[in-house]
Formats: C-alpha cells, sequence, structure tokens
C-alpha cells in the first residue's frame, strides 16, 4: 500500500496550521511550529495566486486524511457523480472512510495511526474483521475494536487523547465498550472551515 512517509510536522508548517498528523499525549497544539515555514530559517511567506490557493486548499485536505493524489482524484470523480454539491459529497465521502471513523471514535491519536489498526485487522465493522482503511462506512454500521486489541497502550492511550477534541454530532461513541457507529452524514457547516473544499472543486473543474 502506498502512503506519504515525508515529516509529518513538515507537512502542518507548510500548511500554517497544525494538521494533528504526530501522535502523543502533549496538549494538541505543542506538537508543531505550525506558524513557521518549512526550511532552516523559514521561508517567507508570500502572497498566492488563484491557483496556488486551490492547491494548497487541495493539498492540505489530502495530508489531513493521508491520501495521495491518485485516491484523492478518485474520490473526487465519484463526488462529482453524486448528486448534490460536490464540495460537500467529497468532504462527506473523506469523513466516511473506516480509518477517519476510527480516528474520530478516539480509537486512535491520528488517522494514520488508525489506518495502521486497520490494516493490521484491530478494527471491526458490524462484528466482521476489515483490513481495509478507505472502506466506506454507512450509517448505522457498528465500528468496534478486536477483543484481542483492546488492551494495547497506543488505542487507551488514543482515547484519552480524544477527550481534548470537540465531539462529533454525526458519529456516536461507546468508549466503555469500545465501539461506536455513524449516525448520519455531516454537513458542511458541522465539518472545520479551514476545509476549503470550494477552492479543490475549482481547481479539478478546469
Amino acid at each position: 500500500m502506498a502512503r506519504n512517509i515525508s515529516p509529518r510536522c513538515k507537512k502542518s508548517r507548510r500548511e500554517g496550521e497544525d494538521l494533528l498528523l504526530t501522535s502523543g499525549l502533549r496538549p494538541l497544539g505543542s506538537k508543531c511550529k505550525a506558524d513557521v515555514s518549512p526550511g532552516q530559517h523559514g521561508a517567507k511567506r508570500t502572497r498566492l495566486s488563484e491557483y496556488a490557493l486551490q492547491l494548497r486548499a487541495k493539498q492540505k485536505l489530502k495530508r489531513i486524511y493521508g491520501l495521495l493524489e491518485k485516491q484523492f482524484r478518485n474520490l473526487y470523480k465519484k463526488a462529482s457523480g453524486i448528486k448534490g454539491s460536490t464540495g460537500e459529497n467529497l468532504l462527506r465521502l473523506l469523513e466516511q472512510r473506516l480509518d477517519n471513523i476510527t480516528y474520530r471514535l478516539g480509537f486512535a491519536s491520528t488517522r494514520a495511526e488508525a489506518r495502521q489498526l486497520v490494516s493490521h485487522g484491530a478494527i471491526l465493522v458490524n462484528g466482521d474483521r476489515v483490513n481495509i482503511p478507505s472502506y466506506h462506512i454507512k450509517p448505522g454500521d457498528v465500528v468496534s475494536i478486536r477483543a484481542k486489541a483492546r488492551s494495547q497502550e497506543r488505542i487507551q492511550g488514543a482515547i484519552t487523547l480524544a477527550q481534548q477534541r470537540e465531539e462529533c454530532e454525526w458519529i456516536n461513541a461507546n468508549v466503555k465498550n469500545m465501539e461506536g457507529s455513524l449516525v448520519r452524514l455531516p454537513d458542511l457547516l458541522e465539518l472545520p472551515t479551514t476545509y476549503n473544499v470550494n477552492l479543490v472543486v475549482e481547481l479539478y473543474s478546469k
């Protein structure tokens, strides 16, 4: 499985904000100096062109959800074929990935860690083991952790860290039973305002 192994904090610095790509139990804002550009001294930030703004918006979404270009482009094509707003459809498809749901439920401290849990067979969907991170979760599906994996320190630590994050109204998490479900698809307004998906649509529409 192809993956991007470039430095995670460097990705956050490139976007000018903490993308929450690094694990650990430190406060969420203390892991990356996101206000400093990549490079030894930090390159001076300049005014971006329209195309550069669109590209940065796409790169940010790719990095947040941990996707490569081909994966992201295929997801965009799928979103554009669904009735309704392409941008909102794209974000919903990203949110419905099994690795993202595992992260949202608090079973992993990052989406990369969630992807590893899924790949290693530690996650169940409706009682069946699924090892495909891009597996599409539908409303009502129950996602849980296998009994053999529940005692892992990284999972226990992730649950502790998840208490610092805001709860998602479209996700129902039962920490005691180490399971949860996708209650409904999120609305665009419920997702972070830094997700400028309209710029992504403009970029791919050219």
